[in-house]
């Protein structure tokens, strides 16, 4: 079994740790090879071009974890790879044409976005219990972001952090409609590298079928947080809420409470799931590693994964919902976060936690 990461900055060393723990595990010799514009330490094979890596490793899963703004033109470069391919999130930026992108992967045998929480116990059981008891949705709301001020790793801003949240909604409410944006407010600001007014935070409202909908995502959050909140009512026209809270107070470290409220009101906790993952070696890489395995279960024995893989067509409507943000968010002076002479970047051993 052949792995290809094309980009072994911080997400791909990531995929390496997560593809070697799960083959170890269930006992595949896997060989794991990179493209990158240097060479590094790692004692894996390297290759300097996309075509040659292609050509002389011939790759079974290709991962495409280069910088967000290089997604597009690494994409359009696997045209005619035939195996499987594994891209993190988001697709693109919204400056990319996506129809280059669609046709140049038509030909792989099989597609995964990386949208990690569809991997958490948290948000499989809430999706379970929303299926078994019919419950349908009237509200939801989320608030998720993070400190990426002077994150040294370019970003096409705060659409990165928003699909997560988005993508969240239709995969735990699959039967309500599509997801349609109806409104956006946002900032711009110098807070990445990639430029001087970047759309780093969003405040939206959206409908999802009919289901209002509202939101806020930043990338200058002071502190990482990342809430679902959904209210149901059930077959009786009883009112159900569910709160998901994901990587708190670690990553992979996540938390369903499902409640009701009397009229006096007394809560009735109906179902209450904390999920803490805590194998050594596995820090940070508990909910990528289950995606990597159902990946390589598929690949090796052609067995369907417990959940559908984020396909082609889900990347694509989602990046176009993303792009809408990027065009329609209201925004008003860019905000200046460096003032200094020199920007003071956190540096790529950065602590994982701080760079999550």
């Amino acid at each position: 079994m052949k792995v290809l990461i094309i980009g072994l900055g911080f997400a791909g060393e990531r995929f390496h740790r997560a593809f070697k723990h799960v083959a170890d595990r269930a006992g595949i010799s896997i060989s794991i090879a990179y493209v990158g514009r240097r060479q590094k330490a790692a004692a894996l094979r390297y290759f300097d071009h996309i075509d040659g890596a292609l050509r002389d490793f011939v790759p079974d899963i290709v991962v495409v974890s280069v910088n967000d703004t290089s997604h597009a033109n690494v994409l359009r470069q696997l045209t005619g790879f035939q195996g499987f391919l594994i891209c993190e999130k988001p697709l693109a930026t919204p400056a990319d044409e996506l129809n280059g992108i669609q046709e140049a992967l038509s030909s792989v045998s099989g597609f995964a976005l990386n949208l990690i929480e569809r991997y958490s116990g948290a948000t499989q059981t809430l999706r379970a219990w929303v299926a078994r008891h019919g419950w349908e949705l009237v509200r939801a709301s989320f608030h998720w972001g993070k400190d990426r001020i002077n994150d040294y790793r370019p970003t096409c801003g705060v659409t990165s952090e928003a699909i997560h949240a988005l993508d969240l909604l239709t995969w735990i409410c699959p039967t309500v409609g599509p997801l349609r944006l109806t409104g956006a407010l946002g900032v711009r600001s110098d807070f990445s590298i990639s430029g001087l007014a970047v759309l780093d935070t969003v405040q939206l409202t959206a409908v999802l079928g009919a289901t209002p909908i509202t939101g806020y995502s930043s990338f200058v959050n002071v502190v990482r947080q990342r809430t679902v909140d959904f209210t149901f009512v059930d077959r009786e026209d009883q009112l159900i809420h569910a709160q998901l809270t994901f990587d708190t107070p670690r990553w992979d470290h996540d938390h369903l409470r499902i409640w009701m409220r009397d009229t006096d009101g007394t809560e009735l906790v109906l179902h209450e799931l904390r999920v803490s993952p805590s194998q050594p070696g596995l820090e940070t890489l508990h909910k990528l590693s289950e995606l990597c395995h159902q990946v390589l279960e598929w690949v090796t024995q052609r067995q369907s994964p417990a959940q559908p893989f984020a396909s082609l067509d889900d990347a694509i409507a989602l990046q176009g919902l993303l792009n809408q943000l990027e065009q329609r968010a209201l925004t008003p002076t860019p905000a200046r976060y460096n003032h200094g002479a020199k920007r003071a970047l956190l540096v790529e051993s950065s602590d994982l936690e701080s760079l999550g």
